[in-house]
């Protein structure tokens, strides 16, 4: 048997030990540091990646991969625009369910608005306060932030370095070089301006001449401004408040700011009202054929209101003309009267916004996919819901079910509009979604896609991916689905129209779309499948 025997370790020799076991330890862990910070052994490993997981943006389903017969199941050609039949296969993409509704569009037209005077105010702000800002002023909340300015005290090694190569680390006149402050209050009524502490803030919204400020510095769409403004605007660098009068006669244009409110007497129901003509959105877009920037596009983004008489003759539609975009009653309605112009600036906008908000995560930053138009494939064989040869999103060949209740909004019978129990437009999710979970891919409302028209396009586009590239120059854009106004065969899943890409219509109107990146469900049991 063996004996133990108690020991027992005096206090100087247990300090020993544990600071002998400390040193183990530590030098333990040194080497599992530095062991597994580089592991490889010389082998091809690929850099460390986080695992990606595609999230299907608010309001969209996934389309998945395949393919499908393009082109209409009994052609007529005398109505089809082109009879002809085209395999082709698509890549996965999310489709927004519905039609891009009344309160969705709004989003994009106040924050384009919003950013508007924003500006306008930062301008205003810098006449003030110059390159030296009094942040006690007023009107420092919304001074523009310049890009090179970080949270810390000290001066950034970028700005540094811009003023070592004699860079302009901020102008006024380039947009590229500040961004706006976003946490500012802004107010546009009367009754808020009792919250405003300085009356250039007033002159900026209303318009006329503030104490401190001309309007020199007047807000400019293009980044980049003209000669002859660069040289109003050097006018009033150079000046200083004493010499105001004498910029004003200099330059008679700028002597106040526009604003942006229509006073209530100059409007049809005596209240104040928004300058819809300033509320433009500038973008560019990537040429890829030419390899470069295209020139700023400057799109007015607020819908066309009075297309509810314009397109219609010798007709009392004056309710939907007042009412149809921003009373709470249409909010989930489908947006009309937009061109395609204006639908491609708010798929710009949309990916814009998102992608603001992935940046501000700071970790694993993850820029989203560009949201756009469908193309016309992507339009015909998202509506046919993985239906083949089908006529109508629901299969068909019928407008009706069994019980005689229409399937769609639309004009059916010999012109009777409410036959459908349905005047005018329906809400954006109304009647049952085909079998990919998309509301309205017929009827309500017609949907610009993408594509430029051409009449024989599936002779000779590509059997993957097909597209005739929606450009500017070429202002024929294909329309898709029919509409509440329309009969039924332009319902059909197949039927090709085309209208101009600036033409606003009451019965057009568009969803987006956004690719898929890396594999998806493929050939395996839809997800969203509903029947």
């Amino acid at each position: 048997m063996i004996e133990f025997k108690s020991i027992f370790l005096g206090p100087i020799f247990v300090k020993l030990l544990v600071k002998e076991m400390r040193k183990y330890i530590f030098l333990g862990l040194l080497f599992f540091v530095f062991g597994c910070s580089k592991n490889d052994r010389g082998e091809l490993v690929g850099v460390k990646t986080g695992k990606f997981f595609s999230n299907a943006p608010q309001g969209m389903v996934l389309i998945p991969s395949g393919s499908f017969t393009m082109g209409p199941s009994t052609p007529n050609k005398a109505l089809d625009l082109n009879p002809t039949l085209k395999t082709v296969s698509l890549k996965a993409f999310y489709m927004d369910e519905t039609e891009i509704t009344n309160s969705e569009y709004r989003q994009f037209v106040n924050w384009v608005r919003d950013s508007v005077v924003r500006d306008e105010l930062a301008r205003a702000a810098f006449e003030k306060l110059d390159y030296d800002p009094d942040t006690e002023d007023p009107m420092f909340e919304y001074y523009p932030i310049p890009q090179y300015e970080t949270d810390d005290e000290d001066e950034s090694s970028y700005k540094q370095y811009l003023e070592e190569n004699q860079i302009d680390p901020f102008r006024i006149d380039d947009k590229t070089t500040y961004r706006l402050n976003w946490d500012a209050p802004l107010y546009y009524t009367v009754d808020e301006y009792s919250k405003v502490e300085d009356a250039n803030y007033i002159a900026v919204i209303e318009g006329g001449i503030g104490p401190d400020v001309l309007g020199l510095y007047e807000n400019h769409a293009d980044p980049k401004v003209d000669p002859q403004t660069a040289e109003i605007i050097q006018a009033g660098v150079d000046r200083n408040f004493d010499g105001k009068i004498d910029a004003a006669d200099k330059y008679p244009d700028t002597d106040s700011f526009d604003g942006f409110i229509i006073p209530a007497k100059d409007t049809p129901n005596e209240l104040r009202a928004f300058k819809t003509d300033r509320i433009v959105y500038s973008y560019r877009e990537f040429d890829k054929n030419e390899a470069r920037w295209s020139e700023y596009k400057q799109i007015e983004v607020y819908p066309d209101t009075t297309v509810w008489y314009k397109d219609f003759d010798y007709s009392y539609n004056e309710p939907m003309h007042n009412k149809y975009f921003w009373h709470d009653a249409y909010a989930e309605y489908p947006v009309v009267g937009v061109s395609w112009e204006q639908a491609k600036a708010f798929a710009h906008w949309r990916t814009f916004y998102k992608n603001q908000n992935q940046r501000k995560q700071k970790k694993n930053i993850q820029l989203v996919p560009e949201f756009r138009l469908p193309t016309e494939a992507e339009w015909e064989y998202a509506a046919r819901g993985g239906l083949e040869r089908a006529e109508y999103p629901w299969g068909g060949p019928y407008t009706y079910d069994d019980k005689g209740c229409f399937l769609a909004n639309f004009k059916p019978e010999r012109g009777d509009y409410a036959a459908d129990q349905i005047l005018y437009t329906a809400e954006a999710e109304s009647y049952w979604p085909n079998d990919y979970g998309l509301y309205n891919m017929s009827g309500n409302v017609a949907e610009w896609t993408d594509s430029n028209y051409e009449k024989a396009s599936n002779d000779f586009v590509a059997g993957l991916n097909p597209n005739v590239r929606g450009t500017y120059t070429s202002n024929r854009k294909i329309v898709r689905g029919g509409s509440w106004k329309d009969v039924a065969h332009f319902l059909k899943v197949s039927t090709r129209d085309f209208e101009y890409q600036n033409r606003k219509k009451s019965y057009i109107g568009f969803r987006t779309v956004q690719s898929y990146l890396g594999e998806d469900v493929g050939f395996q049991e839809n997800p969203n499948k509903i029947f």
